[in-house]
């Protein structure tokens, strides 16, 4: 629904109250732009069992690629754990209220986006 540099305009926007957080998009694999980082920890974030299963996959697929970097699963809280983009996309497709589910610029680039695409 956005390019890049919207979202990434998005995400600063959402963490700017957080401290030594940069913001960054690449293209390839994970491995590669962590260890171009020097990172050496993967964050990834579970919404379900069914997100496990594929993020356990990926996880060790990177640890072929790279022994040295290490995943870590974070569980999202319960509030938010039914949540997809699908799932906002359609809701404010079909006239639903999103302001609940996203940050308030956020919910407003989506609102924007769809009157563009679905005109009344």
């Amino acid at each position: 629904m956005f390019t890049v540099p919207q979202r990434l305009d998005q995400i600063r926007l959402s963490t700017r109250h957080l401290p030594n957080l940069e913001v960054d998009s690449f293209d390839g694999l994970t491995v590669n732009y962590a260890r171009m980082r020097q990172g050496g920890v993967l964050i990834r974030g579970l919404r379900a069992i069914s997100d496990f299963e594929a993020e356990l996959q990926m996880a060790h697929t990177n640890k072929t690629l790279s022994t040295e970097i290490e995943t870590v699963f974070l569980a999202t809280s319960n509030e938010y754990s039914f949540l997809s983009s699908s799932l906002v996309k359609e809701i404010a497709k079909f006239g639903g209220s999103i302001d609940h589910l996203v940050p308030p610029h956020v919910a407003i680039d989506i609102y924007r986006c769809q009157a563009k695409t679905h005109p009344t």
